[in-house]
């Protein structure tokens, strides 16, 4: 940053990346005619050390080190040809930009490309990942007018396969040729014309559109195997939780056994999700990219053949919308479950509600049984309370009699008998009072 501290406030630690991020992959500047040889590899498990050690088996770079490599982009001049490396989240780019061999221009029938590709014999093959993309284009000078000639000319050069075509730029600037066909050698093959007028950064920016388009619909496709693997898990799914709801709704299963079946299901459900919910997005991303890079062509069309834009969308709109619909399908499912439980625990919850109901009336009629138990109780016990006391009395009035005293014990004991109930009832009532008193 040129500017002085006394200007403006401390930068954010990441603002020169974030400014410098619109240059991080700059379009190549292609001299015409020329071979672009490129290679896109998935780089899973694959790290920066060993792409770094990749390249440094390039000559002349046995000193590059990965530091070198924290940007994502680096661009290597050798001799004779020139070695792009971009390094994305899932994948790795790599192309080789070299001028056209001689005896591979138009007029020629399938040539020989391999042969001449510029980097050491055998160094493509040990690239660490997995490929999935790899095309051979060429780009030569060429008469746009008439378009049928060059047209003819392209198919001869591909191989008399079918081809699609378009004529890009608003004022047709160039034209791309591809029959998207893999070849037994593993590459693709596109060929673009264009006028002797083209700039080396319009080419490069030609060249970095049709890889892009084409990378970026093969990421876009990867979740379609994924949609396959998933079907047969979705339909037994599906089938399960319909049963589950019509168990549900006649009771025909207890609930702890309709609780272990759709615990089990939900699980398996939320594992396809949380394994697949990525690579949805992704496919999202990567479609929306296509349709990008298609826009970015401007297409015209050429009578007689489909173009490169129509090629795409034809064939990729359909795979699009069975991703989005197997997507949508997972989502609707787990709503789905998510429902069914709800339904679940709201019966289960009103059943344990009844049987806290049934539960605490029992208790309250237990308590009521204890209440008239422990009233009859009571009475027993003033009873008997008060027949010892009697006893204790009429013992005392015979005492007294056998003193001499002029008295009748039993006559006094049977007087004294509604007292001494009145007594000892009172008395237990008193002590009740206190017990309440004190809670």
């Amino acid at each position: 940053m040129n500017a002085t501290p006394s200007l403006l406030p401390a930068s954010d630690p990441q603002r020169e990346l974030l400014h410098n991020e619109v240059h991080a992959r700059p379009p190549a500047r292609v001299r015409l005619p020329t071979l672009v040889t490129y290679v896109a590899v998935f780089n899973e498990d694959v790290t920066r050390e060993q792409e770094c050690e990749q390249l440094r088996r390039l000559p002349g770079q046995e000193a590059l080190t990965v530091d070198q490599l924290q940007g994502n982009f680096l661009r290597l001049r050798l001799p004779g040809y020139t070695l792009k490396w971009e390094r994305h989240t899932e994948f790795t780019r790599y192309s080789i930009v070299q001028a056209l061999p001689e005896g591979c221009g138009l007029g020629t029938r399938e040539p020989d490309l391999l042969s001449h590709i510029a980097t050491p014999a055998g160094w493509l093959a040990t690239i660490p990942g997995r490929t999935f993309a790899a095309i051979q284009l060429a780009m030569v000078v060429g008469d746009l007018h008439p378009l049928g000639a060059g047209l003819a000319q392209a198919r001869t050069w591909l191989g008399e396969h079918t081809v699609v075509a378009s004529l890009m730029g608003n004022k047709g600037h160039s034209v791309a040729v591809t029959d998207f066909w893999l070849r037994p050698c593993g590459f693709e093959r596109m060929l673009v014309i264009a006028p002797t007028d083209t700039s080396e950064t319009r080419a490069g920016r030609i060249v970095s559109r049709l890889f892009e388009l084409e990378t970026y619909r093969l990421m876009a496709l990867r979740a379609l195997p994924v949609v396959k693997q998933l079907a047969p898990l979705l339909a037994s799914s599906e089938r399960q939780l319909a049963d589950i709801t019509a168990q549900l709704e006649n009771k025909g299963a207890s609930d702890q056994a309709l609780l272990d079946t759709l615990v089990s299901l939900a699980g398996g459900v939320e594992r396809a999700t949380a394994e697949n919910v990525y690579r949805f997005s992704a496919t999202r991303a990567y479609d929306t990219l296509v349709a990008q890079r298609i826009a970015e062509l401007r297409e015209q069309p050429i009578q007689g053949t489909q173009t490169l834009g129509e090629f795409m969308q034809r064939r990729l709109s359909p795979a699009m919308a069975t991703v989005a619909a197997t997507a949508q399908r997972l989502a609707s499912l787990s709503e789905r479950i998510t429902r069914t439980s709800a339904l679940l625990r709201t019966r289960v919850d009103i059943a344990t509600e009844e049987q806290n109901q049934q539960l605490l009336a029992k208790l309250t009629k237990g308590q009521e049984l204890q209440l008239r138990l422990q009233s009859t109780v009571e009475g027993l016990s003033i009873a008997a309370i008060s027949y010892y006391v009697i006893s204790l009395l009429l013992y005392l009035g015979k005492a007294g009699k056998a003193a001499g005293l002029p008295i009748n014990p039993e006559m006094a004991a049977g007087a004294l008998i509604p007292l001494v109930l009145w007594a000892v009832w009172r008395t237990t009532k008193r002590i009740h009072e206190k017990l309440h008193a004190g809670h």
